[in-house]
């Protein structure tokens, strides 16, 4: 198994119409879940399960692609796109 993990700020004033965006998108995506953070409100966080390496550089490729439908949501980004930070973790093993 492994992880796509997607970290960003989402604007205060775009907060409720990222919420109903994001739902939508969970509901498309069983594999996605979307945390918020405690210490840090606004401060979002996707976490979606991936079966492997391949899938979840699919999923990384497609949250960053400047044609995909989670484009519109770098507008409630501070800094836009470029604030949008995807990485891809995999499951570690003792040595």
């Amino acid at each position: 198994m492994y992880i796509c993990f997607a970290e960003y700020r989402i604007k205060a004033e775009n907060k409720n119409e990222y919420l109903h965006f994001v739902e939508q998108k969970k509901a498309a995506h069983s594999a996605l879940h979307v945390y918020e953070g405690t210490d840090q409100p606004e401060l979002f966080v996707e976490v979606w399960q991936a079966e492997s390496l391949e899938e979840a550089e699919q999923i990384k490729e497609e949250r960053l692609n400047e044609r995909s439908s989670w484009r519109q949501m770098a507008d409630w980004v501070p800094g836009g796109a470029a604030k949008v930070h995807v990485w891809t973790f995999k499951p570690i093993t003792a040595p």
